[in-house]
């Protein structure tokens, strides 16, 4: 008898390690590298995924068999398993949890094969990504003929099945046919029947006309050509560098045309709030509805039917956020990462991944072009182009011949009351937004903050309204009556009086999106104000809002950094900056970058149509440099000096960072653990020599959040692999720690606070 063949599998743990099992001979060669197969685990029955073929185990070793296989056919082609490996190793992320991540579901049909096999029990709890499926029976004709005569229903169906296969329950509501009619017809071989797992997604709810593509610019032109090249040759990776309104969109259509016309597959990743049916009908148009769409409102049921139609080549096209990036699309041929720069691209909990970066990756491993677009790029993304890692493509001029807005910086040191009786509401301001409104254009006010009032103080005493269980400041909501966190959920009833005093009256210390709503809405009467922000987005939906702000429902939108995403509507002429000062002051080494990231795409919004636009920037810094350059869309001054400065100290893109997180319910726990974890860090011989800055033990912005104290470690090195070297010696140190402190590592972290 010969010896079982052995595997070593990823089970789904919080460890950095692979586990051995025998395969059964009744499953002989069908469990495959990437194959999801059912093993015993600690007491009970875990999803684990193949990764490879063992060489053996120690002597005396007893290696358990594996129970069953979870699906026909293996659920990671070879390019997309090396690839989360890859990204396992490069972030030290088990490649358990990314692989569980990176999954489907566990389809009701193969529970049921499996407690057939015996490998499952009646009532026992399989663990791994079970979800129920969404699935739906088509039949078609088989060239068989009869071998008996039909009945009136079973001829009735036969009849109306001519071409290609359709879905059973569309003709059992048509012609009146039963389930025992069609296995009639399947018992002589009549037809066949094939279950399809398709989503019901509200993208696609609405007919949209397949379009026209438009001719293109110059420029446009030149950079099609060169992806054009890269997908007939060696593959390439773009920065697509086009100002807002330039057409980016219009060159990664065409790229992915590109790759589906050379039968390859396209992935497309943009922002989570960018991804809306305007959006997707721009693609719907040219592609039509062969395509599938991955975002966060999808059930599970939609999410696993998507997945599957990638995976087996009925789907070539995925759009989606960042987790999109796992998706299984076969034969890959374009990584497209939309708006580049956004901090929303960084997975914060889990898997702290970053889906830019990954990108980049997984087109090099696939063999597929990578095009990272934004009118305001990520310095790492301008390094890559110095260095070489990319190819640049610029897009000088918007598309429609439209001219970029002119900017006006208000002082507000010079404004101390505006007309309207607010400060931030200057005389500029408020000019322009009246000849806006008597035109009949529309407006967009960003502001940073949401809620009524951001920030509440004891006018008597000077005490804050704190969260409880945050060291953070509760935000007034006067529409809902609440004092809420924004952190855990916490709220209250505004009190009276102060908690701390007893005497002094609450009073704003600052204004929130809502405030500025009903101050605008009295202010400008009769003009429609709306609200975009992430309380109205969570009542009543981003799109509702956008779509009402489209159809001239809404004259002035007033909203967060939602408002700066991407959105086309021509009849804006004018934005307004309530306070630039908010970002530029925060104590984050990018916090000019992203200051200057948000100045110009929310003035990107203005002056898109025939009408010119204009941008009005309050801020108590008019000289700041980041403002300056805003204001004069000088982004090349910008990107040369933040570059420079960032070289000198060094941050990234010139270092590379790591931050280890700690939290505790105890406050002396966590200080004490996290300095001594930094004084044993210290002793390393990279660390001694230099190589390697060990930066804190330093509290984190947010010292405490849902009652858990936080401390963080900064870890910062010129060269990659000796701060790589380090992280490796510091994980078994991490797996040490008693259970009442957490600690997270975060490698290439976008907010080291």
């Amino acid at each position: 008898m010969s010896e079982a063949r052995l595997v070593e599998v990823a089970v789904a743990i919080p460890r950095q390690q692979l586990f051995t099992y025998a395969v059964p001979e009744s499953l002989g060669d069908r469990v495959r590298r990437g194959s999801r197969v059912l093993v015993p685990f600690a007491r009970r029955k875990e999803v684990a995924v193949v990764v490879r073929d063992s060489s053996g185990v120690p002597d005396g070793v007893n290696v358990l068999p594996i129970l069953g296989l979870v699906d026909d056919e293996p659920v990671f082609d070879e390019p997309l398993l090396d690839f989360l490996e890859e990204a396992a190793r490069y972030y030290f992320h088990p490649l358990g949890e990314v692989l569980r991540a990176a999954s489907p579901s566990i389809p009701t049909d193969a529970v049921r094969r499996l407690r057939r096999a015996g490998s499952v029990q009646k009532g026992e709890r399989v663990r791994g990504p079970r979800l129920p499926s969404r699935e739906e029976l088509y039949v078609a004709r088989t060239s068989a003929e009869p071998k008996r005569k039909l009945g009136t229903k079973q001829a009735a169906l036969l009849a109306a099945l001519d071409g290609e296969p359709r879905p059973f329950a569309e003709l059992a509501k048509s012609l009146g046919v039963s389930r025992s009619t069609l296995e009639g017809l399947e018992e002589q071989g009549l037809v066949r029947t094939e279950v399809r797992h398709r989503p019901l997604d509200p993208f696609f709810r609405e007919t949209v006309a397949r379009d026209v593509p438009p001719e293109l610019t110059v420029e446009q032109e030149a950079a099609v050509a060169a992806i054009r090249r890269a997908l007939d040759g060696a593959p390439e990776a773009f920065l697509l560098r086009g100002v807002t309104g330039s057409g980016k969109t219009e060159v990664y259509l065409r790229a992915m045309e590109d790759a589906l016309s050379r039968g390859r597959g396209a992935l497309l990743l943009v922002p989570e709030i960018s991804l809306t049916p305007q959006l997707v009908s721009r693609y719907r148009a040219r592609f039509g509805d062969d395509l599938a769409v991955l975002h966060s409102g999808l059930d599970k049921a939609q999410r696993d039917a998507a997945w599957r139609g990638l995976r087996r080549g009925e789907l070539r096209v995925a759009i989606g956020a960042r987790s999109a990036l796992f998706s299984p699309v076969a034969d890959l041929g374009v990584i497209i990462v939309d708006e580049e720069h956004d901090p929303s691209f960084k997975q914060e909990e889990g898997f702290r991944y970053h889906a830019r970066d990954m990108a980049l990756l997984r087109a090099h491993r696939a063999g597929a072009v990578c095009i990272l677009g934004s009118a305001t790029p990520s310095l790492e993304s301008m390094y890559g182009v110095e260095r070489g890692r990319l190819h640049l493509l610029r897009l000088t001029e918007r598309a429609t011949g439209a001219a970029l807005p002119h900017v006006e910086v208000v002082d507000l040191k010079t404004h101390l009351k505006g007309p309207t009786g607010h400060p931030l509401v200057s005389f500029p301001l408020a000019s322009a937004l009246r000849e806006c409104l008597a035109r009949g254009e529309q407006a967009i006010l960003f502001l940073n903050r949401r809620g009524y009032a951001p920030a509440l103080r004891c006018e008597a005493c000077g005490t804050p309204a704190e969260c409880p269980s945050c060291s953070v400041a509760l935000t007034e909501h006067k529409a809902e009556n609440l004092l809420r966190c924004h952190h855990c959920d916490y709220f209250t009833r505004p009190q009276r009086a102060c908690a701390a005093c007893g005497a002094g009256e609450l009073v704003s210390l600052s204004l929130g999106t809502e405030r500025l709503e009903e101050h605008l809405a009295e202010a400008f009467a009769p003009a429609r104000i709306g609200r975009l922000d992430r309380d109205v987005a969570d009542e009543k939906g981003i799109e509702r809002v956008l779509d009402q702000f489209r159809r001239r429902e809404i004259d002035v939108l007033v909203g967060t950094q939602m408002v700066t995403k991407g959105h086309d509507v021509p009849n804006v002429t004018l934005v307004g900056v309530i306070l630039a000062d908010q970002s530029l002051a925060f104590p984050d080494f990018r916090a000019a970058e992203r200051t200057f990231q948000l100045l110009s795409q929310v003035a990107g919004r203005a002056g898109r149509g025939d009408r010119p636009g204009k941008v009005v920037i309050q801020t108590y810094r008019p000289d700041d440099f980041v403002v300056q350059c805003a204001s004069r869309h000088d982004d090349d001054a910008f990107y040369a000096r933040e570059l420079a400065e960032r070289e000198e100290l060094p941050n990234p893109p010139f270092a590379h960072l790591a931050v280890v997180r700690m939290d505790s319910a105890s406050e002396r726990e966590v200080e004490g653990r996290a300095a001594a974890l930094a004084s044993l860090l210290s002793t390393h011989p990279l660390v001694r020599d230099g190589r390697v800055d060990v930066l804190g033990p330093a509290p984190a912005l947010l010292k405490k959040v849902r009652n858990r104290y936080r401390m963080r470690i900064t870890l910062r090195a010129r060269e990659r692999a000796p701060l790589r070297k380090v992280l490796a010696a510091l994980l078994p140190k991490l797996d040490e720690l008693p259970a009442t402190t957490r600690a997270s590592l975060d490698v290439d972290p976008v907010s080291v606070l």
